[in-house]
């Protein structure tokens, strides 16, 4: 098994580029001044989990450490009060984190073979899915 105490994995600039061309991102709630992929962003200090991300379209890579589900659970809650979300993130199917909230997404993508992560010379040892969240579009009668 491989193991980190770093559980951040800074995302391939050309994987960004792709989605971004999609979705047009304005927030990316979990990164590093260094790793930030928007003009908007909040870093470990800033705290995105305390954040309102309600009027934004979020490109998220979360720590995937233990608190990846609180982060996936934040993405959810905040596509129900407007925004939209995609979610780098690695694709544990056999989790409770999963079942809880990215079953809930819009649309999971499985992309073929294993990313290379930030500058490294090797792929990742896990695969990914890319979780998207989109706004809820109820509109509310009366």
């Amino acid at each position: 098994m491989t193991s980190s105490n770093d559980m951040t994995w800074a995302t391939p600039q050309k994987w960004y580029d792709y989605l971004n061309l999609e979705f047009k991102f304005t927030l990316d709630p979990c990164c590093s001044e260094e790793t930030a992929k928007c003009k908007r962003f909040y870093t470990e200090k800033d705290n995105g989990l305390e954040k309102d991300w309600s009027d934004e379209r979020v490109f998220m890579n979360p720590p995937y450490g233990r608190f990846i589900g609180e982060w996936m659970e934040k993405a959810y809650q905040e596509s129900k009060k407007g925004a939209l979300v995609v979610c780098l993130i690695p694709a544990r199917v056999d989790t409770l984190w999963w079942h809880s909230t990215a079953m809930k997404a819009s649309d999971v993508r499985f992309p073929i073979g294993r990313l290379k992560f930030g500058e490294a010379k090797s792929s990742a040892p896990f695969p990914v899915a890319i979780v998207v969240f989109r706004p809820s579009t109820s509109v509310p009668l009366g």
